[in-house]
């Protein structure tokens, strides 16, 4: 099967903590506070409702997901797994998880990592509301 990519661009936020145990979020919102600590990327110019309609139809098939975060020439690579049940429908966020949770915002289910599993020197580039944080998407 040929793969299909999605590229979301985002960037860092001097907020971010990124120590969530079972999630990990990239907002198109601008704006997070220290609360927010599934957060990786804000901005974005993408949610899971802007994905196309190939990708999701992948995704509900179950297919296998790869999301490559990238910082700065710095990259972190997060697997999981699509599921048939995913609506797919939130207007601002993507959400990677560790767990099998399914709700609007989630892309991925049964996540190898989520925002706390991030290398801290990583989550230091993600601090810098200049950076750009490029997520390429691949099922």
């Amino acid at each position: 099967m040929e793969k299909i990519v999605e590229v979301v661009l985002a960037r860092g936020h001097p907020s971010i903590t990124a120590r969530h145990p079972t999630t990990l979020m990239i907002t198109k919102e601008e704006e997070v506070s220290p609360r927010g600590d599934c957060i990786v990327a804000v901005g974005a110019d993408k949610a899971v409702v802007d994905l196309g309609e190939g990708f999701k139809h992948r995704l509900r098939l179950g297919s296998r997901v790869k999301a490559k975060l990238e910082v700065q020439g710095v990259v972190e690579i997060v697997e999981g797994w699509g599921h048939p049940e995913l609506p797919l429908d939130h207007p601002l966020d993507i959400v990677l998880r560790k767990s099998s949770f399914i709700c609007g915002r989630t892309l991925m289910v049964r996540a190898n990592k989520a925002a706390g599993d991030i290398s801290r020197d990583f989550v230091d580039l993600l601090r810098d509301p200049k950076g750009l944080v490029k997520i390429t998407l691949e099922t």
